[in-house]
């Protein structure tokens, strides 16, 4: 056996002790937080962009020193063809190696929408598509049609999508976030429905669905839920009309001005619930979870009457005979031109 001689031992060690420095100081920049990240930089990295596309382009932004370093790692752990596409929030604290891992991981900056309970359909599409990280697929198709499109049937949309805040990545489009909202309505008004108390004047799940609806359009004090589903289910059972405004104007559609007048009360449509019985035939905006949960488990009350107080803050007064709901209706007028009850 050849004994290596000082020299050549020498140079082996001073090698060695050199790959050992240079890999722990490469380690050490790979775990650095990177210093020209002193605030939040979106980064947009396209779909089918190289390692080496991604790297010059954080060079380009000045948030990447060690190109070659940094495109090594990624190939070493087996990242170098795992990144994904998307917009992403780059955070001060970063490091090289973290990038990576969040490109890997595609964790991608998330957009949020908020769709108010009460709102239409119509008003939450047209939100929806006006955000600015929305892909829009849907411009031209009509309501009638959307249904069709997204593969949900051909039932009227109105109602179907649950009022809540949605959050995705940019280029989402806007038939997935509808989905998203059907699938949230399907849930809620199945627990809702699930949780029913016995004898409501109605037998199925949208039924539910619609008086929902009415009910989310009717009151602007989330307390009184419960009470004016009390009064509708009251008037449900006894055969007497519902006759709520909301409806009324649903059914008028663009021809509503902002007035309702005695004209349009008497004017027959399918959702005038004024001159026809029983619930409208569809919902007529996008109830939310306790709006729900107030059509299936109504307050226990004799009321069959209500009226806004004319004060402006949303809440109700409630009568159990037309005479006390007359005196009621003279007190909001009152209120409303100033002069109290």
């Amino acid at each position: 056996m050849k004994r290596i001689p000082a020299a050549g031992m020498l140079v082996v060690l001073l090698a060695t002790a050199a790959w050992f420095a240079w890999r722990h100081n490469e380690r050490a920049w790979l775990s650095e937080p990177i210093e020209a990240l002193q605030a939040t930089v979106v980064f947009d990295l396209p779909e089918g962009a190289s390692l080496t596309a991604v790297a010059a382009a954080l060079e380009g932004q000045g948030l990447l020193e060690r190109r070659g370093t940094w495109i090594r790692h990624a190939r070493r752990e087996g990242l170098a063809t795992r990144i994904r596409a998307g917009e992403y929030e780059l955070q001060p604290g970063a490091t090289p190696a973290g990038l990576l891992q969040q490109f890997a991981a595609g964790r991608v900056r998330l957009h949020a929408l908020t769709i108010p309970e009460g709102w239409t359909f119509r008003q939450a599409l047209a939100a929806i598509q006006a955000h600015p990280a929305v892909k829009v697929e849907l411009a031209d198709v009509p309501a009638s049609g959307i249904m069709q499109r997204l593969g949900l049937g051909d039932r009227h949309p109105e109602g179907l999508f649950f009022p809540d805040t949605y959050h995705f990545s940019r280029g989402t489009s806007d038939g997935t976030i509808l989905l998203q909202a059907h699938a949230r309505m399907e849930n809620a008004l199945a627990t809702a429905w699930a949780n029913r108390v016995a004898g409501l004047p109605f037998d199925s799940p949208y039924q539910a669905l619609i008086l929902a609806s009415v009910i989310e359009k009717e009151t602007g004090a989330p307390e009184e839920r419960g009470l004016i589903a009390g009064v509708f289910v009251n008037r449900l059972r006894k055969g007497m009309r519902l006759q709520t405004d909301p409806t009324v104007i649903y059914g008028m559609g663009e021809a509503f001005d902002g007035n309702l007048r005695r004209r349009d009360l008497q004017a027959d449509t399918p959702y005038n619930t004024y001159t026809r019985g029983g619930l409208p035939p569809t919902p007529i905006a996008l109830p939310g979870r306790a709006a729900l949960e107030a059509a299936v488990r109504p307050d226990a009350t004799d009321a069959l009457y209500f009226v806004a107080t004319g004060l402006g803050d949303g809440r109700h007064f409630f009568a159990k005979s037309l005479v006390a709901h007359n005196e009621n209706v003279r007190r909001h007028i009152a209120n409303l031109r100033g002069g109290g009850a």
